[in-house]
């Protein structure tokens, strides 16, 4: 079971440029907490409980103004409750640097913290619906230094290449493949920790996966000792309380590295109908769940944070699109549902 399989951003960053720096708009006297509004009218959080930046102009936010426009408010607000939170921005394969400069510029100029993601890894998702990932080793760390260079001494947050190492515990990546990938997962994290302004979570697969003793030493190979943490449930519905109770166990067992769960879209749970092996995708009846702070209910939790953007599908399943694509209906489900 490959809980967060298929959730990825392959394409190109949406916003990049001169779109984000409008968008990360100028702050205000206090330190930024009640910057100009933009676009469908969307802030950042509070700095002190959440320092992620939102993307003012986001899929969500844009799906927001189009339903004002079009005079359904009542859809329009259900939508706003994705749009005003933030979620991460996969980095795109091609544009590794242009992607990670107009999001953490952006971030700077709204002073908060760019929530980045990295999924390229070379044989990326064992050839399901978000497959794909670098060339080879050598096009990988090419991409890596350029996400590097576009982040340089601004801060950001990485959540460093869901599922690469649960797929080399589960069979699923092929065993010639497994050398080469600890090796580019123990350089990226080297790298990131070079950038003076710079956390790496590197992902550690979910609750429902299996258990902690299988991947701690996968974990370990990959370099987990200078990363600053793992992020468990990335793209996936397990509740917070699974996740956290996977967490604390795995954490005791690599050196009691803290945390990040991925609480976009756990809110009721995982969906237990339908296929086993399809259960992940696109699965109706889901609710979001908290709101990314850093205010948790454990010191080991170093943040709640929406990795998954909602609304976005998982692939093209269950009637959703391709995955990474923005999917309306689902994302008001989602809302509805969070009520």
């Amino acid at each position: 079971m490959y809980g967060s399989r298929g959730a990825r951003r392959g394409a190109s960053a949406v916003v990049l440029g001169a779109a984000l720096l409008i968008a990360g708009c100028s702050s205000s006297d206090d330190g930024g907490d009640e910057p100009e509004k933009s676009g469908a009218g969307i802030t950042q959080q509070p700095k002190e409980t959440d320092p992620f930046w939102v993307n003012p102009e986001g899929n969500a936010a844009q799906q927001v103004a189009a339903y004002e426009k079009a005079g359904k408010k009542a859809d329009a607000e259900q939508i706003r409750k994705i749009a005003e939170q933030p979620t991460g921005e996969w980095i795109g394969p091609e544009t590794p640097e242009e992607d990670a400069r107009g999001y953490t510029e952006a971030a700077d100029e709204a002073d908060r913290t760019a929530l980045l993601v990295l999924y390229n890894i070379p044989h990326r998702d064992c050839g399901q619906y978000s497959q794909g990932g670098a060339a080879d080793g050598n096009a990988y760390r090419d991409w890596v230094d350029g996400v590097a260079k576009g982040i340089g001494d601004r801060s950001a947050t990485v959540v460093l290449e869901p599922d690469a190492v649960l797929h080399l515990v589960d069979g699923c990546t092929p065993d010639e493949f497994h050398e080469e990938r600890y090796d580019l997962l123990k350089g990226a994290i080297e790298k990131l920790k070079s950038l003076k302004n710079t956390k790496v979570y590197l992902d550690a697969g979910n609750a429902g996966w299996g258990n902690p003793d299988q991947i701690f030493e996968p974990l370990k190979w990959a370099g987990i000792d200078k990363a600053d943490g793992f992020s468990v449930n990335v793209s996936n519905f397990y509740t917070t309380e699974d996740s956290l109770a996977y967490g604390k166990t795995l954490s005791a067992k690599v050196g009691n590295k803290p945390f990040v769960i991925d609480t976009s879209r756990n809110g009721n749970g995982p969906y237990e109908e339908g296929d086993p092996a399809e259960r992940w995708c696109n699965p109706p009846g889901r609710a979001l769940g908290e709101t990314p702070t850093t205010k948790t209910a454990d010191p080991l939790v170093d943040a709640y944070v929406w990795v998954k953007r909602p609304g976005e599908s998982d692939g093209e399943c269950k009637g959703g699109p391709k995955a990474g694509e923005w999917w309306p209906e689902y994302a008001l489900g989602l809302a509805k549902a969070s009520e």
